[in-house]
């Protein structure tokens, strides 16, 4: 489709396969595909058929093999994945070198938001425990919706506002548990 091209330029796919990732077409009838969760990611939560695949439709699809690292602790990007099949593995580096399991997340799940957002260096590694199929989203490809559809780039974006508030809601409950399990 040309909007999906005019959306994912060579240099996206450039900054792809430096990550070790690369293009395999786009996540065309999106709802389709992902009919068993569509209604249960929670940044599709609430979409319609419709909309997810008008976002499909802008997103360039890449499959990894199990053991592959999608995201790396420390690369940038203006990217994120939105996990279609498999599972993940998300890693952060101790103080120690050691590596510590954050979580382990299924299709539905998205991975790379804050780095997609802020241009900060990634947070922690995402590497895939089996195969594993995602879709990209971009930041320019964000701004494009807002654009072409402002009712699905504004819906995308509350989304991913209500998926960092529950991050941060989450990683806050761990740390006072931490603070309660160290004592006075």
């Amino acid at each position: 489709m040309a909007a999906a091209a005019a959306l994912a330029p060579g240099d996206l796919a450039a900054k792809l396969a430096q990550a070790g990732l690369h293009m395999a077409g786009f996540c065309n009838q999106l709802s389709d595909r992902t009919a068993q969760w569509l209604h249960q990611a929670a940044l599709l939560e609430g979409f319609s058929a419709e909309e997810a695949n008008i976002l499909g439709a802008l997103m360039p699809q890449v499959a990894v093999k199990a053991a592959q690292v999608l995201i790396k602790e420390g690369d940038t990007g203006d990217w994120m994945l939105l996990i279609l099949s498999g599972a993940v593995d998300v890693t952060k580096t101790t103080e120690t070198g050691a590596q510590t399991r954050l979580a382990v997340i299924q299709a539905g799940a998205a991975v790379g938001e804050m780095s997609m957002l802020d241009a900060s260096p990634r947070n922690a590694t995402c590497t895939a425990i089996t195969d594993v199929e995602c879709a990209v989203l971009t930041r320019a490809m964000i701004g494009s919706l807002i654009q072409s559809h402002p009712a699905i780039g504004a819906k995308i974006l509350v989304k991913l506002t209500q998926l960092l508030a529950q991050r941060l809601r989450n990683t806050s409950n761990q740390v006072v548990k931490l603070i309660q399990a160290a004592g006075p």
